[in-house]
């Protein structure tokens, strides 16, 4: 914090309806154990990732889970403004780990407990290791995430998701009542986010600039991004095309490999982290936005956040053909049929890119529908009524306030 943006807006919301907020996170680098930003209290504590296999994430969150717990034992008995006990507290997800911590305020004082389903922690685990959800016997982790799902949702005193998708999962999924899960969408703050000067320097003596922007994962198909462009340069001779990409994660490294592998060093430029000024910046002079998550049970019920701030910034979208994606997007996107083989996906991506960056009509008009679904009915000042709604409902603010 404050680099997740939705949190971040969750949070201004609050602190603006007279709520006061403290939020426990881990570190970034450089970052204070404790500082107040913009009147939030943040408490942060070291992180511990020690790698991508099954058993490391399992130490992960053990680890996690403790450091939250005695984080927010120091907010409760020794923070500032917030030295007392908690109205609510809200958990983000993944993982599905802080239900027994919400049971235990809820014992002590009465908190009530709000969870904001950002993540299908079943699904992301299959999208990366397996275990079909379908199959007659999912594999025991599967299960096990199945579980801490269930008991997050009905610990929760409301579950706040992010699309339709999700609010039925946590009604017909975990058996919550559709009167306590509301949809508050991630919606982009467009003020903020809107395309302003553009910088020539950013596509690097190149013609066109297509952006990423977010986590590199596994499930997020970065590498689509780079294998497209390897087709788009030696098989398409097409020179003219920059890519940057924005963010990490944990195939970071790999991407790198691969772009050098692929010999792709003066087309494909990775960012990593990169300060809002600079993101800006790219998302001013980007010609198109590239949303290359491939079609898996997480990502097709998924809201992109990358797709709307795309959007935000009036770039059009090249997007494989995921059912929440056309609810985000609808007319501002171009939209691939997965068709379960990698190799032909991926030169599709490619030629739809191509095909974009070549009409130029079409990029204008996509960009305006974009910018007008954004300011007109997926903004955050839209989404921010449904959250402060669920808090006045749970903990409404007395004349003292909370």
């Amino acid at each position: 914090m404050p680099f997740d943006r939705r949190v971040w807006l969750e949070c201004r919301a609050l602190t603006g309806a007279g709520y006061r907020v403290a939020v426990v996170c881990p570190k970034g680098k450089g970052d204070p154990a404790y500082e107040v930003v913009d009147g939030v209290e943040l408490y942060k504590y070291q992180p511990y990732a020690p790698g991508g296999s099954k058993l490391s994430f399992v130490a992960e969150y053990a680890y996690s889970f403790a450091a939250t717990a005695w984080q927010a034992l120091k907010a409760r008995v020794r923070g500032g403004p917030l030295r007392g006990r908690f109205d609510v507290m809200q958990a983000c997800n993944p993982p599905d780990i802080f239900w027994p911590l919400a049971i235990a305020f809820k014992a002590l004082e009465r908190t009530r407990f709000v969870f904001d389903h950002h993540d299908l922690s079943p699904e992301l685990f299959e999208s990366r290791f397996g275990g079909r959800s379908d199959s007659p016997r999912p594999s025991l982790p599967y299960q096990g995430l199945r579980f801490l799902e269930r008991r997050t949702h009905r610990t929760a005193d409301h579950v706040i998701s992010t699309n339709e998708s999700y609010r039925q999962i946590a009604i017909e999924r975990s058996g919550k009542d559709p009167a306590d899960v509301t949809v508050v969408r991630t919606g982009p703050d467009p003020v903020k986010l809107r395309r302003g000067e553009p910088d020539e320097g950013q596509k690097r003596n190149h013609k066109y600039l297509a952006a990423y922007i977010g986590v590199m994962g596994p499930q997020d198909g970065v590498d689509v991004v780079v294998r497209a462009a390897d087709v788009i340069v030696h098989d398409l001779v097409r020179e003219d095309i920059a890519f940057t990409l924005i963010g990490k994660g944990d195939c970071f490294d790999e991407l790198v490999a691969l772009r050098d592998e692929l010999k792709l060093e003066g087309h494909v430029e990775f960012t990593g982290r990169a300060p809002d000024e600079l993101v800006k910046k790219v998302m001013s002079t980007a010609d198109i936005g590239l949303s290359p998550d491939p079609m898996n049970p997480l990502n097709d019920v998924s809201t992109m956040n990358k797709t709307m701030e795309y959007m935000a910034f009036q770039l059009p979208v090249v997007a494989f053909d995921l059912r929440e994606t056309r609810v985000s997007a609808a007319d501002a996107a171009v939209y691939v049929k997965p068709t379960g083989d990698a190799a032909q996906d991926v030169r599709d991506y490619a030629q739809a890119i191509v095909d974009l960056v070549d009409d130029q009509a079409l990029r204008t008009r996509m960009g305006q529908l974009g910018r007008a679904r954004v300011e007109e009915e997926l903004a955050w000042p839209y989404q921010e009524k449904a959250y402060l709604g669920v808090y006045n409902r749970l903990a409404p603010i007395g004349p003292k306030g909370k």
